[in-house]
C-alpha cells in the first residue's frame, strides 16, 4: 500500500502545477476580454480556449499518468489506454474547472473595481470637504476685509488719519497672514493668537476709550493645531456686539487652554447676548468648519451670562509639526 501511495504523491504535483498553469491564463485571459459588460466575441474567445485547454489538459494529464504510473501494476500500459475516450470523459471536468477559474477571475475583477472605486470615493469625498472649507474661508476674507475697510474710511472721514495708517498697516499684515497660510487647513495656536492680537489692536484703534482685550494662552498649548482663521470671526463677533454697540467700555478676553484631551478657546466680551450675534455669517462659517473638520467631535457654543456673553470652541488635540 505504501508504494501507490508514494506513487501517487509525486503525481499530485504536476497535475495541480497544470491546473495552477491554466488558472493563471484564464486570469490573464479573463482581463483582456471580460465577460462583463457581455459581448459575443469575448464569450466565443473564452468557449474556444476552455474547449482548447480541456483536450489540452486532458492529453496532458493521460501523459502524466503512463509517465508517472501512479497505481503501479494497476496503471495501464500505453497500449491499453483509449486515450479518445478517456479525453471525451473528462472534458466536462475540465470545462467545469475553467469555469470556476473564470468566475474567481471575474470576482476578483469586480472587487478591485470596488476597492478602485471606494478609493476614489474617498478622495472625491476629501476632495469635496476640502472645496467646502476653502469657500468658508474665501467667504471669511472678503466678509472681512470689507469691515476693515469700512472702518479705515471712517477714521479718514473723522480726520483721525494717523489712526487710519496705524489700521491700514495692521490690515496689510493680517492679509499676509492670510495668503501665506492658503491652503493650509492648520495652524500652530500661537500663531493664530498674534494674528488675533493684531487684529484687535486694529480694533483698539476705532475704540481707544472704550475697548480693552486680553489674551491668556497657556504654555503647553502654543503648538496646537487650530484651523486657519477660526478665533478671527468670534473676534470680530465681540467686538461688533460687544463693544461698538454699547455706549461705555467693554472688554474682550481671549483664553486658550488644554482640557481631558481636547483644546479649549473661549472668547469673551462684556456685551449681551442678542439673536442677530448667534446667526452672523462669521459663526455661521464657524459651525460649519468645525463640523468638516471634526464632526461630532468638534464643538461651539455661544453662551450669556449677567456679566458677559463667552463663545466657547472645543476641538480634538493635536500638535502641528
Amino acid at each position: 500500500m505504501g508504494i501507490p501511495f508514494r506513487g501517487w504523491s509525486a503525481t499530485t504535483s504536476p497535475i495541480y502545477g497544470g491546473w495552477f498553469f491554466i488558472t493563471l491564463v484564464v486570469f490573464r485571459l479573463a482581463r483582456r476580454y471580460p465577460l462583463i459588460p457581455f459581448r459575443r466575441f469575448h464569450a466565443l474567445i473564452h468557449l474556444f480556449a476552455a474547449c482548447l485547454f480541456a483536450i489540452v489538459h486532458g492529453i496532458y494529464w493521460v501523459g502524466l499518468m503512463d509517465l508517472v504510473k501512479p497505481f503501479d501494476r494497476m496503471t495501464a500500459e500505453p497500449s491499453r489506454q483509449l486515450f479518445a475516450e478517456t479525453i471525451f470523459y473528462r472534458f466536462p471536468l475540465e470545462l467545469l474547472f475553467y469555469t470556476l477559474a473564470l468566475g474567481g477571475a471575474i470576482a476578483l475583477n469586480f472587487y478591485e473595481r470596488y476597492t478602485e472605486r471606494a478609493v476614489a470615493a474617498a478622495r472625491l469625498e476629501s476632495s469635496l470637504a476640502d472645496a467646502r472649507l476653502h469657500a468658508l474661508e474665501m467667504q471669511l476674507q472678503p466678509h472681512f476685509l470689507f469691515n476693515t475697510l469700512n472702518a479705515i474710511s471712517a477714521l479718514v472721514r473723522q480726520g483721525r488719519n494717523g489712526e487710519a495708517v496705524t489700521m491700514m498697516a495692521g490690515l496689510s499684515e493680517l492679509l499676509r497672514y492670510t495668503l501665506d497660510h492658503a491652503g493650509d487647513q492648520q495652524v500652530a495656536l500661537e500663531d493664530e493668537l498674534a494674528v488675533l492680537r493684531r487684529y484687535l489692536e486694529i480694533q483698539h484703534v476705532r475704540f481707544p476709550d472704550r475697548m480693552s482685550f486680553e489674551i491668556d494662552l497657556a504654555p503647553e498649548a502654543r503648538r496646537a493645531a487650530v484651523p486657519v482663521l477660526l478665533l478671527q470671526p468670534l473676534a470680530e463677533n465681540a467686538v461688533r456686539h460687544g463693544i461698538a454697540t454699547k455706549a461705555g467700555s467693554g472688554v474682550v478676553e481671549v483664553r486658550a487652554f488644554r482640557s481631558e484631551g481636547k483644546l479649549r478657546i473661549e472668547v469673551f466680551n462684556s456685551g449681551s447676548l442678542a439673536v442677530s450675534s448667534a446667526s452672523g455669517i462669521g459663526l455661521r462659517n464657524t459651525r460649519a468648519r468645525l463640523q468638516h473638520l471634526y464632526g461630532d467631535e468638534g464643538r461651539f457654543e455661544l453662551a450669556g451670562t449677567d456679566s458677559g456673553v463667552t463663545a466657547t470652541v472645543s476641538i480634538p488635540w493635536s500638535e502641528v509639526a
